[in-house]
């Protein structure tokens, strides 16, 4: 696809607002945000400032209420379902702070579920060995641990070769040093697989470890920083 070099994402005065009852609520405020080939973003802010609501965007799980989200050459805000439908499928992994493992399948069979929809997938194990579970592939979730668990999502999002990945909260449920082993994961495929990858936190340390961080508030960008240099996970605590 074509575009401006080395730009995946370009947002251009986004908002969101939703309905409850009477009352409008402003999840986003005019957001303008490029996102670059192979990097690693960190967006920062305390809850309810709109961080969910634009990673959902760019992700296609949802549409602004104004404002341009292009993906490369594809209009996002004006793309059909079925063409939202593609672009999820084949472009964007995705992983959540609660890990929406399939109980009654192994880790293997998890990921197997994306790899079997996926247009060049790497291998199911191979995906997991990646992320360090190459010993756990016939294990079910309650059998993992819960930093286990959330790797086996990373692999799962990985496992379909994506160009972007969005990771929502990911060691929100997870304590700290089995947050850095799941921190390491995402860092390790960013690095290895050359995947654009977005991680929301409400966790200052974690800001560390990105090529930018990006800090909002009240729905709107309050500020967008360049670490001199990008932290490794191992050297992370909180």
């Amino acid at each position: 696809m074509s575009g401006s070099a080395g730009t995946v994402f370009r947002l251009r005065g986004v908002t969101r607002t939703y309905r409850v009852g009477t009352t409008e609520v402003h999840a986003l405020r005019g957001v303008d945000l490029d996102l670059e080939r192979g990097e690693l973003l960190v967006l920062l802010g305390a809850s309810g400032s709109g961080k969910s609501t634009l990673v959902n965007i760019m992700g296609g799980l949802d549409r602004p209420s104004s404002g341009s989200v292009r993906y490369h050459d594809l209009e996002l805000s004006e793309a059909n379902d079925a063409e939202l439908t593609r672009f999820r499928r084949d472009s964007v992994g995705f992983v959540f702070q609660f890990y929406n493992l399939v109980p009654g399948l192994t880790a293997l069979e998890n990921v197997q579920l994306v790899t079997e929809l996926a247009p060049e997938p790497m291998p199911a194990r191979e995906a997991l060995e990646r992320v360090g579970l190459g010993d756990r592939v016939d294990h079910f979730p309650a059998q993992l641990s819960g930093g286990e668990q959330q790797r086996v999502a990373i692999a799962r999002a990985i496992a379909k070769r994506p160009e972007v990945l969005l990771c929502d909260e990911p060691t929100g449920a997870l304590d700290s040093a089995t947050g850095i082993v799941v921190l390491e994961a995402l860092a390790e495929a960013n690095r290895d697989l050359g995947t654009t990858t977005v991680v929301i936190t409400h966790n200052a340390v974690i800001a560390r470890m990105a090529d930018r961080v990006v800090r909002l508030s009240n729905g709107e960008i309050a500020g967008i920083e360049a670490n001199d240099r990008r932290v490794e996970p191992k050297y992370l605590s909180w």
